[in-house]
């Protein structure tokens, strides 16, 4: 929860004026917080497999809300915003990228998941090279980004425990710190760009691939230790917020329809006159934004959009246990009419009736 809330404010941040502070926030949080999301996503699906009932729930969970939010937010973009969307369901647009990388990852993850995690970690990070892939499902990031899921697929419940240690925690406070002071100077030494993980070498303009590749190799260095710390600090806590936590693709998959509403509305606008006010308004409106799409009573109504067919599975199987009571009920019901209705039919014998209550 607290990661999916840090997508939605990192978003919101696009609607501010590009300044020294908004992009030093920016490029902090980008630098390690994806990395961090897509690490807890592959330790998620760690019992992922070939079996048809796995499969099947890939395709209504994965599948087709990319699918329906891929057209609704093009629609909402087009004919809300006036802009003008190409390649649509093939390059995904914005934040669907994330639901095209999640199914190339499972799919990914049983031929990961059997190797050593040294071999499995290294195997995906010599895979680096995808970043002179194309744009089709956006396969320079699912590439990009595979490090971080094979992490998190190898990671245990133990070794995720070593993080608790108090040496850790520490070093994690330092951690942030480091990354903190050397996004100060992001430009300098590679770009906002590069912790997109979606563009390739020749896009980036770096004519030396050595060059190119020392960069990718700081950037995911850079990814892997914020996301540790992150892992290290995260309070250890169940409470409400902790239970918003299981609506986080309802989170993911609406905010995007707010934050480009706010900005066809002309917030970037105002942000720019009041730079400031701006920024705190920005990010305490990112957070409630994100609280409410995961407030249960909006996020269990939302979340029929997003998984439709799960939705129509639960009205059809609601049907037949309505049905099969029915015909379990209805010849006891009918054996009570008819010893009312007819005499010579004996009454079935009551027990635990007090004499004289009045039985509807």
């Amino acid at each position: 929860m607290a990661l999916v809330t840090l997508v939605v404010v990192g978003h919101a941040w696009t609607l501010l004026p590009d300044n020294a502070v908004t992009e030093h926030f920016y490029d902090f949080l980008y630098a390690w917080h994806v990395p961090a999301f897509v690490l807890v996503t592959g330790y998620l699906s760690r019992s992922f497999a070939y079996t048809r009932v796995r499969m099947w729930k890939l395709i209504r969970t994965v599948v087709v809300p990319y699918l329906v939010f891929e057209c609704a937010l093009a629609l909402f973009r087009v004919y809300v915003g006036g802009e003008e969307l190409a390649d649509l369901f093939r390059d995904p647009h914005w934040p669907m990228w994330y639901l095209a990388a999640l199914f190339l990852w499972r799919l990914m993850t049983p031929i990961f998941r059997p190797l050593p995690a040294g071999i499995a970690v290294a195997v995906a990070i010599s895979l680096v090279a995808g970043m002179y892939a194309g744009d089709t499902l956006d396969i320079a990031r699912v590439l990009g980004l595979l490090p971080f899921f094979v992490m998190g697929l190898k990671a245990t419940p133990e070794r995720l425990e070593m993080l608790r240690h108090r040496r850790v925690q520490v070093a994690g406070v330092a951690v942030f710190v480091g990354i903190w002071i050397l996004t100060t100077w992001t430009d300098s030494w590679a770009s906002t760009e590069w912790l997109y993980y979606r563009s390739r070498y020749d896009e980036m303009g770096y004519a030396d691939d050595v060059r190119a590749l020392l960069t990718r190799a700081v950037v995911l260095v850079i990814g892997t230790l914020g996301a540790a710390a992150f892992l290290a600090l995260v309070p250890r806590v169940h409470g409400w917020f902790t239970r918003m936590g299981a609506w986080t693709l309802v989170v993911y998959l609406f905010h995007g329809f707010a934050v480009k509403g706010a900005s066809y509305a002309g917030y970037g606008s105002w942000a720019d006159e009041h730079a400031v006010i701006a920024f705190a308004v920005t990010t305490v409106g990112g957070v409630a934004l994100a609280l409410l799409l995961a407030w249960s009573p909006v996020a269990s109504w939302l979340n029929n959009v997003v998984d439709p067919l799960g939705y129509a599975e639960r009205h059809v199987r609601h049907a037949v246990d309505l049905a099969v009571v029915k015909d379990q009920v209805q010849p006891e019901v009918q054996a009570e009419i008819e010893a009312v209705t007819d005499p010579s039919v004996p009454a079935a014998p009551r027990t635990g009736v007090p004499s004289g209550a009045h039985l509807p």
